[in-house]
């Protein structure tokens, strides 16, 4: 379920918002945060529209500003002139994905800037209170989405994370949640945030090569992208990719935003990739989706239904000639992944002609090539990890 999703929206929004910055330092006043107008329906709304199946809520940056009113700490919504003191973004936020059919997923960055602890051993009873808040007050939680940040602390120190705690905690009061993070342990890191997935991406890796987030090297890297057809766990990628230039709101940035031709090239680099497309659109300091990202989310809406409205495949079969440019090609996941080379031809005036070339297929890959009028396609697997099984084939 989670990687035929395909699409789900990434929000960042904190202090950093209305500070104008990607990284705070922990030391913003809360009462900075001040989205009076704030809608997280409308998140969902347009989240929806779209086409996107979850949502995913930094509840907390690197700041360590907490958009829930924690009892581990003031630094929080608890402590702003928003709702009065008394708002719970976290809740509107849940509340919100619910009412419009969609899954919910929060962020909890475990690099916290404020938090006197961070840098000792108690930063780890600190975070985990911190994650259980989260994980027992909202309802499902669909994905827990960590990354690997780790920098200083208040105290000038840095934290040595406790990985097997967190991901523990998650599993026994969200047992069905996906976890996020550079390595694992459900889901991987694609290994770059410019929106693209590997050429060959298998969905297998080797955990010895990735053992915990924030791992570094060449082959660590060349691991996140690529997968690894000898891997003995189920680890697909997950693209994460801004449609602006920053993770947070910045006014400055309003005139660049994604274009819609840029956001279908995502897709095919992600989605058409065999990984997920998770995709950022910040709030804005109104506490809403800004219009010109609203409008570019509808326009690749709008040009994927057009894209993929009619297989051509089925009438090729019957005898007609179609003219096609792109291939979508599928593997049942739920049996694994094994096309490990192939070829698209299609029966051109009487002769094959090749149309597209690949290694990896795994849930979703999706070729391109120029267009060309076709009397029939086959697919030949030229190589397979074990026993290749069916393809499923359509043509637009």
């Amino acid at each position: 379920m989670w990687q035929q999703d395909e699409l789900a929206l990434f929000l960042h929004f904190g202090v950093n918002t209305f500070t104008d910055r990607e990284w705070g330092d922990g030391t913003e006043e809360p009462s900075v945060f001040a989205p009076h107008t704030l809608d997280a329906r409308q998140w969902a709304r347009v989240a929806r529209a779209a086409d996107f199946r979850a949502l995913i809520l930094t509840a907390k940056h690197h700041d360590g500003f907490c958009l829930w009113p924690s009892a581990t700490t003031a630094h929080s919504v608890a402590s702003s002139p928003w709702r009065g003191g008394g708002g719970d973004l976290v809740r509107e936020f849940t509340d919100a994905c619910r009412a419009e059919g969609l899954r919910a997923g929060l962020y909890l960055a475990p690099w916290d800037r404020n938090a006197p602890s961070y840098g000792s051993p108690g930063y780890s009873d600190f975070y985990c209170d911190q994650l259980t808040e989260l994980l027992t007050r909202y309802g499902p939680i669909h994905e827990v989405w960590f990354d690997g940040a780790n920098g200083e602390g208040p105290n000038g120190r840095r934290q040595e994370y406790d990985w097997p705690r967190y991901w523990g905690l998650v599993r026994r009061l969200q047992p069905d949640a996906v976890i996020f993070s550079d390595a694992g342990p459900d889901v991987r890191w694609v290994g770059n945030e410019r929106g693209v997935a590997g050429e060959t991406n298998w969905s297998t890796v080797d955990p010895s090569v990735v053992p915990f987030p924030g791992a570094t090297g060449e082959r660590v890297m060349d691991m996140l992208q690529r997968g690894d057809p000898r891997g003995t766990v189920w680890r697909p990628a997950e693209t994460d990719v801004s449609i602006r230039p920053g993770w947070f709101y910045h006014p400055a940035e309003d005139g660049r935003v994604r274009s819609v031709e840029d956001l279908v090239e995502l897709f095919f680099t992600s989605v058409g990739r065999n990984s997920k497309l998770l995709l950022n659109v910040p709030p804005t300091r109104d506490g809403l989706l800004h219009s010109t990202d609203v409008a570019r989310l509808q326009g690749l809406r709008a040009r994927l239904e057009a894209l993929f409205a009619e297989n051509q495949f089925a009438g090729v079969n019957q005898g007609r000639r179609a003219t096609v440019s792109v291939a979508d090609l599928r593997e049942n996941i739920a049996s694994g992944q094994s096309v490990a080379r192939y070829a698209l031809e299609g029966r051109v005036a009487g002769t094959w002609r090749v149309l597209s070339r690949g290694t990896t297929i795994g849930y979703r890959r999706l070729d391109r090539f120029e267009p060309v009028s076709v009397s029939g396609v086959r697919l030949t697997v030229e190589d397979a990890v074990g026993e290749a099984g069916p393809v499923r084939i359509a043509l637009f």
